[in-house]
């Protein structure tokens, strides 16, 4: 059996052979790939497609050997007797710094591929980028296409700004300009890679989700696309360790990313202030680069909208001590912070199903998450940790999937300003009550953290996980028109 995945980024064993930088993202998918490498009887043959610059090399039909057991991909120099699996490459010329962006020539490219390869069953890792949209224009036999959702981008769209002031969200910075990129804009984009992910789904004759509510969404665009339910498989390395809480700082917290309002890092930052008068040590820390850094010139000209209103949240709530940001962590990196951590929070607007979320799990960190879109199809709430309030989606988002009845779009959207400020303050302390509240019962944390782990590992075991993935490959290659 032929499966092409087409991938958002080069994997980094493929960027290892290419002598390229490795992304750390998507790090669940060089897990997937350890797995079919290591399935002596599988009979699967593997293509990658990925995007690469407009000024680089494409590469073509490229073969990369993979060794099958992980002992031998970590002494492949030295082992050279070790049994190999080949990887068929194919790199594809595509803009993701601009992903609202449509390129025609995408489907040329992705045409010459599929073709190239003829496969049983094509594997697109996500929506969030064109290149999704034009294999699904390209590729004739659309009963072969499997469309993995990762996110949503039209109803990210709706829940970008995550109950920031009106006043906040229309200010603009030397950077923004320069850019064009002003918090605005940013959602418009979400909005334009909306329309092409619908599309896509819309094309596409199959689906393969992980959560009720992106089941729900997908079924609503595309009723006759058959719908598979498959969890993820995680980054190996987070499947060892467990959280101790004698090895953490206490009243540590954890957020994983903070680059832009969706992630939500607003809410905790007005959150801590309450926290602190119950516990004084409270300290947050943040992966990813600092958006608030202000001390050179070039910082203060680099600055965003939306860094300068975190900034302006640290100085009011007198946070500048409290508050770090750690730069760009590698999967071992994040790991020791998991570890190291009270507490991981997920404080995001809107999510589908969080790997981050996941892997604090599988570790057995106490965690506490906004109740929004997918996440309850993945954390059990006042079992595995503690909700909090999040984000209201728009009546016409969350029950019509935006319909276009454009009047009532129009009078809900009013009725939803009159309330936003009320909404942001029941968020924030709402975050506040549930931090307080977890760690004021350390045996009730405890139990949450095996409860945690346990759910953890079901919903991530890597055997049933890619046995499912073998049996839904299978079932689409036996796909007629």
């Amino acid at each position: 059996m032929k499966v092409l995945w087409v991938c958002n980024i080069m994997l980094p064993v493929i960027a290892e052979a290419l002598h390229k930088e490795a992304s750390n993202k998507e790090g669940w998918l060089s897990g997937l790939l350890e797995q079919v490498a290591a399935e002596n009887s599988s009979d699967l043959e593997l293509a990658v497609a990925f995007p690469v610059p407009a000024d680089t090399e494409v590469p073509w039909r490229l073969q990369i050997a993979m060794p099958r057991e992980k002992e031998d991909r970590e002494h492949l120099q030295t082992n050279t007797d070790a049994e190999i699996y080949n990887i068929t490459c194919y790199g594809f010329h595509e803009d993701t710094v601009h992903p609202d962006r449509y390129q025609p020539l995408l489907e040329e490219e992705l045409h010459r591929i599929t073709e190239d390869f003829s496969p049983d069953v094509i594997h697109c890792f996500g929506t969030e980028y064109p290149h999704t949209l034009a294999v699904c224009r390209v590729f004739p036999h659309k009963e072969k296409i499997l469309v993995g959702i990762q996110g949503i981008c039209t109803l990210c769209a709706e829940a970008y700004f995550a109950d920031m002031p009106e006043s906040e969200i229309h200010k603009s910075t030397f950077r923004d300009l320069v850019k064009k990129d002003t918090l605005r804009s940013q959602q418009e984009k979400f909005a334009r890679r909306g329309v092409m992910e619908r599309e896509a789904i819309g094309l596409a004759g199959n689906i393969t989700g992980r959560t009720a509510w992106d089941r729900a969404v997908t079924t609503a665009w595309n009723p006759k696309a058959h719908y598979y339910t498959m969890n993820e498989t995680l980054r190996a390395s987070f499947y060892e360790g467990q959280w101790q809480p004698e090895h953490c700082e206490p009243y540590s917290i954890f957020v994983s990313q903070a680059d832009y309002p969706l992630k939500g890092l607003h809410y905790l930052l007005q959150a801590l202030p309450q926290i602190r008068e119950k516990y004084p040590r409270v300290q947050v820390y943040v992966a990813g680069n600092d958006l608030t850094a202000y001390r050179t010139s070039k910082e203060k000209l680099k600055i965003s909208a939306y860094g300068r209103y975190l900034r302006r949240l640290i100085r009011e709530g007198q946070l500048e001590d409290r508050v770090h940001f750690l730069g760009k962590l590698t999967g071992e990196e994040m790991k020791e912070r998991f570890l190291k951590s009270h507490l991981f929070l997920c404080c995001s607007s809107l999510e589908n199903s969080p790997n981050s979320l996941g892997e604090a799990m599988l570790l057995g960190v106490p965690c506490i998450s906004t109740e929004v879109g997918g996440i309850p199809s993945l954390f059990d709430g006042g079992r595995d940790g503690l909700w909090c309030r999040g984000h209201q989606l728009s009546e016409v988002a969350e029950n019509d999937q935006y319909a276009s009845d454009a009047s009532k779009s129009k009078n809900n959207m009013r009725n939803y300003k009159t309330t936003k400020t009320e909404e942001l303050e029941n968020i924030v302390n709402s975050m506040a009550n549930s931090i307080i509240e977890i760690w004021s019962s350390p045996e009730k944390m405890l139990e949450y953290s095996k409860n945690a782990r346990e759910h953890a590992r079901k919903t991530h075991d890597k055997e049933q996980n890619f046995a499912k993935l073998q049996e839904i490959y299978a079932n689409i290659a036996g796909r007629k028109e």
